[in-house]
């Protein structure tokens, strides 16, 4: 683990990302790219490469991917793509090592938690109730609206809004550098984990903490 930033004991509430933290699901997202890749004429990508690759604002994103910008109606082919590859292998993906048992521990010391994803929230919710997850959390949030960066910060404020919790008791657990940016600009913490879809050198650039996985992420957490 990367150096802790703030201290743990300061902490009352984890918000937790889903995608590459809590859910393990970086196969269907790359099987899901080269959907998109294989219709635009472009070779498929190992995981590792897109590891050093993905980021949000995700059109910027793809476009340096397929090596060409979108005419009007190719990004939202590019969607359609995407979430239609990612559903087939949905089915495959397994919660990460250590979930749930790591969200009783959370809560076995009498600290909250909610979720937090960039995924819809027709979608978030039903999938985290099939996995039995839903009464861990004091609140769920997918993505409601589109925003002008396409980043979690304005989503992560108004989640915490709707918390009525103090951002410098909270710490945002995720997987990727937008994660670190929406919890600085919200006033909270971050820890990332190295589970996800971005290369651990790049969390690190962020000034984050950076762990190998959730449970990591709360054993620091509680001290252990």
């Amino acid at each position: 683990m990367t150096e802790m930033t703030f201290d743990p004991n300061d902490i009352a509430h984890i918000v937790w990302d889903w995608n590459g933290t809590l859910l393990d699901d970086n196969h269907a997202n790359l099987a899901a790219v080269n959907a998109v890749c294989a219709s635009f004429g472009r070779e498929p990508v190992e995981l590792d490469h897109w590891r050093t690759v993905f980021r949000r604002p995700l059109i910027p994103c793809y476009e340096e991917l397929l090596g060409r910008t979108f005419a009007e109606g190719e990004w939202a082919r590019a969607e359609k793509l995407y979430d239609e590859g990612y559903l087939r292998h949905l089915p495959t993906c397994e919660l990460t090592d250590g979930v749930p048992d790591v969200l009783h521990d959370w809560s076995a010391d009498g600290r909250t938690q909610s979720l937090l994803s960039m995924a819809s929230h027709d979608h978030l919710v039903p999938l985290v109730a099939e996995r039995g997850l839903t009464p861990h959390f004091t609140r769920i949030d997918g993505r409601r609206y589109d925003t002008e960066h396409d980043s979690k910060a304005e989503h992560l404020v108004h989640h915490l809004r709707g918390l009525d919790i103090d951002p410098a008791k909270v710490v945002l657990i995720g997987d990727i550098d937008d994660d670190a940016r929406a919890a600085r600009e919200a006033g909270a913490h971050s820890i990332l984990v190295a589970t996800g879809l971005m290369a651990p050198e790049r969390l690190v650039a962020t000034g984050s903490p950076v762990v190998e996985s959730p449970v990591a992420a709360v054993r620091a957490l509680r001290g252990l």
